[in-house]
């Protein structure tokens, strides 16, 4: 993916100022700043939350700005609020979230990739992925805060997303289970783009 002058302004407020990068399959790329730098500015405009101002993004080929309806077939979000529904238990957000993406949308995957990605396996992998196992009847209205924040990774994961944007996901983690999200990220990041934002250096390393 790559992004050339991106900028957002609210008024006379720059909150996104000319920022170019280019990301890679294989790699996570940290965005690292403290409130207010324009992280979240940044993930909303290439989500199509927001319209920036001016500038121009692609991915594999895909204007970012203009074609979003198709990247959206592919794309993965983690918003830095948890988006979940008080009276679903873990298991049916992920199944609902696997329907509502739909593999055989994704314009990233062939056909035979299409056809091997299969609903209840696909849930099953991420619930034992995000140690989600113990909580998949639980309604997430009773989940703690940490918990919370898996299932939204697991719900960006999941159905083959390859663009994937998690807006401080390790946000009310406790120390051990921030230590096996980055192992996770780590291990699924190949034929993946995947941009974590954080205020942590060490996360960001």
């Amino acid at each position: 993916m790559q992004i050339n002058n991106l900028q957002k302004e609210f008024g006379e407020f720059k909150a996104v100022n000319n920022v170019s990068m280019k990301m890679y399959e294989g790699e996570i790329f940290a965005l690292l700043g403290h409130n207010g730098a324009g992280k979240t500015t940044t993930i909303s405009m290439i989500t199509g939350l927001i319209m920036p101002t001016s500038g121009s993004g692609s991915f594999h080929g895909v204007d970012l700005f203009r074609q979003m309806k198709k990247i959206r077939t592919t794309l993965g979000v983690c918003p830095q609020l948890d988006v979940l529904f008080e009276d679903l238990t873990v298991r049916e957000h992920l199944e609902m979230y696997y329907t509502y993406k739909d593999p055989s949308k994704n314009f990233l995957m062939d056909a035979p990739q299409q056809e091997s990605m299969n609903q209840q396996e696909e849930v099953e992998k991420w619930l034992d992925k995000l140690y989600l196992r113990e909580y998949e009847a639980v309604y997430s209205q009773n989940l703690s805060g940490g918990t919370k924040r898996r299932l939204s990774v697991a719900i960006a994961l999941i159905a083959g997303s390859k663009l994937i944007l998690l807006d401080e996901p390790s946000s009310g983690m406790d120390l051990t289970s921030k230590y096996k999200l980055w192992d996770i990220l780590k291990e699924i990041k190949k034929d993946r783009v995947i941009i974590l934002t954080t205020h942590y250096m060490d996360e960001a390393d």
